[in-house]
């Protein structure tokens, strides 16, 4: 049981960390602030460091990880598209990455509560990202 809850949690931090690696991808091309990029280009990198860690344990149990769902990362997409085409500000960037790190906070606190059976090592990659989501919507509260 340790070992499926620690794959299936390793799993959902992987798709986890690659929405968040790829709506930052999305957003900041369009980014106007200097301080905002900054912060927005640290947190991809911090998001990237953390999916080799995570990827380095999926290679430990022979699993391949887990992509996020298609449908999800389209509407999200897309929802980033339309807004940023409407008002690209740095606001609307703003609005657009607390939302979608909040989804996954509450995402990933749901899959560490269904998978407490997981060894602490996946736990521990489970609460960094949720810190680091949380810690980018703390950032990022000034351009709202």
């Amino acid at each position: 049981m340790i070992e499926q809850d620690t794959v299936r949690l390793l799993r959902e931090c992987d798709a986890g960390v690659k929405m968040g690696v790829s709506s930052l991808e999305d957003v900041i091309p369009a980014v106007r602030s200097a301080a905002l990029l900054r912060t927005l280009s640290v947190c991809r990198e911090e998001h990237e460091a953390l999916s080799t860690q995570i990827n380095q344990q999926l290679d430990r149990f022979g699993d391949e990880g887990k992509d996020p769902n298609p449908v999800a990362r389209r509407m999200s997409w897309a929802k980033t598209k339309l807004e940023l085409g409407l008002e690209g500000t740095d606001a609307v960037i703003a609005d657009l990455m607390t939302d979608g790190c909040n989804m996954g906070v509450k995402s990933l606190n749901r899959y560490l509560n269904q998978y407490e059976a997981a060894d602490e090592r996946s736990k521990d990659m489970a609460k960094r990202l949720i810190h680091l989501e949380q810690q980018l919507v703390t950032d990022i509260q000034g351009y709202l």
